[in-house]
């Protein structure tokens, strides 16, 4: 029989597990400019692909809640927006307003930068970040530094910008010092109950993660071609214990985006489909069978209603 997978936040945890001794929770918001390496640095701290992540800007459109949950400590890291300010419009604006919020409403704050490079969208996020908040410096690709001799002055200038708590390199991709960064974050978390199971690894149901792995494939295969103004949206779930029926709806703006995404003979949309449904199947860890297909919605991304219509905060 098929079901509908559930569309409610993973629920909080019992009060049983408290009794056991102190516990320390709290909301941890990963911020930087665009394109800095935020969503990797979530997924490797978690543990598993949360945010879905690539090498153009506006990849991260939503604010989502990555959960840890070690010992008697648990971590609800918030992944949000790079924080616009060479591009305008309705959706960044939106976007950027997620980045403030979530700055105002989380007990520790992580700023990404990329080892090595400081430009003026690093720049504009220092003033952002609330002198009241714990706040980590989180050094990002340490890897990639050919001297690493040269870290000491760039986080020397970057120190001289505020008074950040800590200062903690780290490789996302080599899992270099994560295991120090969550030491630091730890510290800085309050006293509290656990706000979510213990094996829950996000706040979004499946469908949302289910879109958003899509959409990546797009931004991957496809994104030096087509605009940033296409989303896409889970029109049917149909799931059982033995496999998954899902049908997703690509919305983009123009007509003329249509055989971008499409392809010349439908290679495009091919590989979107096969790769996503590879990732979407090991999600489930069952069979998917994944039906995607166009829809145009002329000016969707500079209208607020039908942002909130498509599920943007």
């Amino acid at each position: 029989m098929s079901q509908e997978p559930s569309q409610e936040p993973i629920v909080p945890a019992s009060g049983d597990a408290a009794a056991a001794g102190p516990f320390k929770t709290g909301f941890v918001a990963v911020v930087g400019r665009p394109n800095v390496g935020k969503s990797t640095l979530t997924n490797a701290l978690i543990g598993s692909k949360i945010s879905i992540v690539s090498r153009k800007a506006q990849t991260t459109r939503h604010r989502i809640h990555g959960v840890l949950t070690r010992d008697n400590t648990q971590f609800v890291f918030v992944d949000t927006p790079g924080f616009q300010t060479r591009h305008g419009g309705t959706m960044n604006r939106m976007m950027n307003r997620v980045v403030t919020q979530a700055l105002a409403d989380v007990d520790v704050i992580v700023h990404v930068v990329e080892a090595g490079k400081w430009s003026a969208g690093d720049e504009q996020i220092v003033p952002l970040l609330p002198v009241s908040k714990k706040c980590i410096l989180a050094v990002s690709k340490v890897d990639t530094l050919k001297n690493k001799n040269d870290l000491f002055d760039f986080v020397g200038r970057i120190m001289s910008k505020f008074a950040y708590d800590a200062v903690v390199p780290v490789s996302s991709v080599k899992g270099v010092q994560l295991d120090t960064l969550l030491a630091e974050i730890e510290q800085r978390l309050p006293q509290g109950e656990f706000m979510f199971e213990e094996d829950a690894l996000t706040d979004r149901p499946i469908r949302f993660i289910a879109a958003e792995l899509i959409r990546e494939k797009i931004f991957r295969l496809v994104g030096d071609e087509l605009p940033y103004a296409c989303t896409v949206v889970i029109e049917q779930w149909d799931e059982d214990e033995n496999a998954a029926r899902i049908a997703a709806c690509v919305v983009v703006e123009r007509d003329s985006h249509k055989p971008i995404l499409l392809g010349a003979k439908g290679t495009h949309m091919k590989r979107i489909a096969t790769e996503a449904r590879q990732d979407i199947s090991a999600l489930l860890d069952k069979p998917v069978f994944l039906e995607i297909y166009i829809k145009v919605r002329k000016g969707w991304s500079d209208k607020e209603s039908a942002l909130r219509d498509l599920g943007y905060e």
